[in-house]
């Protein structure tokens, strides 16, 4: 690419429409988005074509670690890694300790032992209905996602089921990291306008006399829903009813399991 007032250019080359001209009193360079390379580059006033676009050549750039980085998501993960490791920018430990807690510390396994407990320990249900964070705190479930939790109980009279309206707030400490569909557009919109017919889409058919109220989660306060207990399941201990709490069940889109026959 030839420099000096205008970029002239001899082949393919693609126009990044947001981007920051040099000064020219030559007070340096500034980042810029290139939309070609997906991620920030430099641009140079020298390199602008007319009307003061950046023109970012299939080449540009080569040097940059982006331009390097393999199609697999798994391996970009691992390449993105590796870069920002040698850049001192993160501590594989802390990303690895990071990893493992919401591979093992935290999910529905633990929202399963809560609703169990409640379950089979009137006066622990009692306290968690009533005022759950001094409860789940004491369980060790809180944290970041994990603030300002109300629990909600179904009852013959009443489904409860949560949404995140604006976004996908989520309780993680007791849930893990929220479904694909709990973030879509259309369960956000519709289980607010229509929440029997999505429930029927997930497979819950609830009788007619039996209301559905939606709770909508937000970074102030997310919801738990507690299922009714299971037919079937009395005489099971905490680890046995545990196992037939499922996620969606405390989410409200599903129905815990029914214990096998023995």
């Amino acid at each position: 690419m030839q420099t000096g007032a205008r970029a002239e250019l001899a082949g393919p080359h693609s126009v990044a429409p947001e981007c920051a001209k040099r000064d020219r009193a030559g007070r340096g360079k500034r980042p810029v988005f290139a939309p070609f390379c997906g991620i920030s580059g430099i641009c140079d006033w020298t390199e602008l074509a007319p009307g003061g676009h950046c023109l970012t050549m299939p080449h540009d750039h080569s040097d940059h670690p982006h331009a390097l980085l393999p199609p697999d998501p798994a391996l970009r993960v691992k390449a993105l890694e590796t870069i920002l490791t040698r850049k001192g920018l993160i501590d594989p430990a802390a990303l690895d300790e990071i990893i493992d807690t919401y591979q093992t510390k935290v999910g529905p396994q633990n929202g399963a032992r809560v609703v169990a407990r409640a379950w089979s320990d009137p006066a622990f249900k009692a306290a968690l209905l009533a005022d759950a964070d001094p409860v789940l705190s004491e369980l060790g479930y809180y944290g970041r996602q994990g603030e300002h939790m109300v629990v909600v109980e179904n009852t013959p009279e009443q489904h409860n089921m949560v949404v995140c309206t604006l976004c996908s707030c989520y309780p993680w400490p007791l849930l893990g990291i929220p479904p694909g569909w709990y973030k879509s557009d259309a369960y956000r919109a519709r289980a607010v306008r229509a929440p029997r017919a999505v429930l029927s889409e997930f497979g819950v058919t609830l009788p007619e006399g039996t209301r559905v109220r939606v709770w909508d989660s937000t970074a102030e306060v997310r919801y738990l829903v507690l299922p009714m207990r299971p037919e079937g399941s009395e005489g099971l201990d905490e680890d046995a009813l545990a196992a037939l709490v499922t996620r969606d069940s405390m989410v409200g889109t599903g129905l815990p399991k029914t214990p096998e026959a023995p």
